[in-house]
């Protein structure tokens, strides 16, 4: 049987570090910021507007995918892709209460934030 150590953490520790590695890829932020200019998009479309191949775009899309990140509908023989925006907020609102958690545990012990 195989133990992990990340059962002892919470589960919300564990879920913003499952962001933070989705989100540690440049490629995947320069995707994410595509899809938020363009509002959807084919994903051949993606790899036209980045410096990146066809399949290593759908390799980060399935990433940001499985992460909830994005969403993506078939149609015919494209896939749509768009920010799934309930997961985005959820997502954004996991990562700020995180830090700004942080921030103030820092400044209230004292130390030079």
């Amino acid at each position: 049987m195989t133990y992990t150590k990340a059962t002892q953490f919470s589960q919300e520790q564990q879920e913003v570090a499952r962001i933070a590695k989705v989100l540690s890829h440049p490629a995947r932020i320069a995707i994410l910021q595509h899809l938020a200019e363009t509002k959807t998009c084919i994903s051949g479309d993606i790899s036209s507007a980045l410096p990146l191949s066809r399949t290593t775009v759908s390799q980060h899309l399935t990433e940001l995918k499985n992460a909830g990140l994005i969403r993506g509908e078939i149609d015919g023989l494209t896939v749509c892709y768009c920010i799934d925006q309930e997961q985005y907020d959820r997502a954004r609102h996991l990562v700020e209460s995180m830090l700004a958690a942080i921030k103030s545990t820092c400044c209230d012990a004292g130390c030079s934030c």
